[in-house]
Parts: structure tokens; sequence; C-alpha cells
């Protein structure tokens, strides 16, 4: 379990039980002065809120200074000339869709190309005091289709990608593979939507939008 699953889970959990005792035991309100008696089953609750939306609200968000970059995003690689790309492969342009899943306290990021698929297994934010500008990073693992393993096995890698501002529209990084091939990324957020489940779907939103 995820700590931000584990974050949400506990302050549910442990909201749900205190309201259902104080009901069980007869401790119910019945002056305006008990209230007080539910405060911490609301923060329970507020802490998903909070986590979930909230923190991306506009007011709330520029207090938290915490890029939004969830939704799916456009991704050109581009590979470098040094690459060691096999005979046969894709020496670039290569267009892809990055959907990243974001809450306050997580991050997944999955990666698809014609080919093959990649998902995150650690993603994060990181940012610097008094700057705009923050770094997603994550480490992945890329499951080809059958029809291309052979010439193009799993790998695993890593990618990095500077964004600027609250809520960015676009941005650059750079990736790199266990395969020894490394290249550039241009992206270019086509839709806050996190549904799209291949390649084609995004690439049909990306083509009417």
């Amino acid at each position: 379990m995820s700590p931000a699953t584990t974050i949400r889970f506990g302050a549910t959990t442990a909201a749900t039980a205190y309201t259902a005792i104080l009901f069980l035991m007869g401790l119910y309100p019945t002056q305006f002065r008990y209230l007080f008696t539910y405060v911490p089953a609301f923060i329970g609750y507020a802490v998903v809120v909070f986590d979930k939306w909230a923190w991306r609200w506009p007011l709330i968000h520029r207090f938290t200074g915490h890029p939004w970059v969830g939704g799916t995003w456009r991704a050109v690689l581009t590979p470098s000339a040094a690459s060691h790309i096999p005979e046969g492969g894709n020496r670039g342009p290569i267009t892809t869709y990055l959907t990243i899943e974001q809450t306050y306290w997580s991050l997944h990021a999955t990666l698809r190309t014609a080919e093959s698929t990649s998902r995150s297994n650690n993603a994060s934010i990181a940012t610097t005091e008094n700057s705009s500008t923050a770094e997603v990073r994550y480490l992945y693992d890329n499951t080809p289709r059958a029809e291309h393993e052979v010439r193009s096995p799993r790998h695993e890698g890593a990618g990095r990608i500077s964004v600027t501002g609250l809520t960015p529209q676009s941005a650059t990084g750079r990736y790199f593979t266990g395969r020894l091939t490394v290249g550039d990324m241009d992206l270019t957020l086509i839709d806050r939507s996190t549904n799209f489940g291949t390649f084609a779907e995004a690439e049909a939103a990306d083509t009417t939008g």
C-alpha cells in the first residue's frame, strides 16, 4: 500500500470509527457545545478531500504551491545519436502519450507508444523553495507488445521532466533506459482526463482536440 493510500485509508477509518463510537455510546450532540466531539471525524474526512481534490482548488492551490501535472500529455521523444537502438528500431522523433495520475501525496505515470507501455514504480515531484520550477521524477518498467518483444525486450528506465508554474501546459525532460538509450522529451498537455487506456485512444483525443 502506497503512503498516500495509507494516509487516506487511515484518516477515513479513524474518522468513521470515531463517529460510530460516539453514536453507539449515546454521545451524539444534543446541544451546540457538543459539536466539538466531531472535530476528529471532520479532520479525517478533510484529509481525504484535500489529498484527492481540494489541494488544486484555486485559492488552496496558490497556498500549497504544488504543481498540478495530472492529465494526459503528448510526449515527443528524440533519442540521442549515441543511443543503442536495435536494428529496425525507431530512431525518432517518437510520438508517445504520458498519463499522470496525481493526488497531493501520490503520483503515477504511464507512458504509451504504438509498440509498448511503461508504468512507473516510483514517481514524485521535487520542488525548490522560492522557485516556480519543479521536476517530475519517475522510474518505470516497460512492457512491449508481444509482436515487438524480440526486437524490443522488456526493460527499465527513468525520466525527469521540468515544469514551470502551478498549472503547466508544456514541459521538457530527459529519459534514460536500461537498454543504453537516452533522449529528450518535449511534452504538451492535451487533456486533464486520465481515462485513456490505449495509445490509440489518446491519439484520437489528441487529433480531435
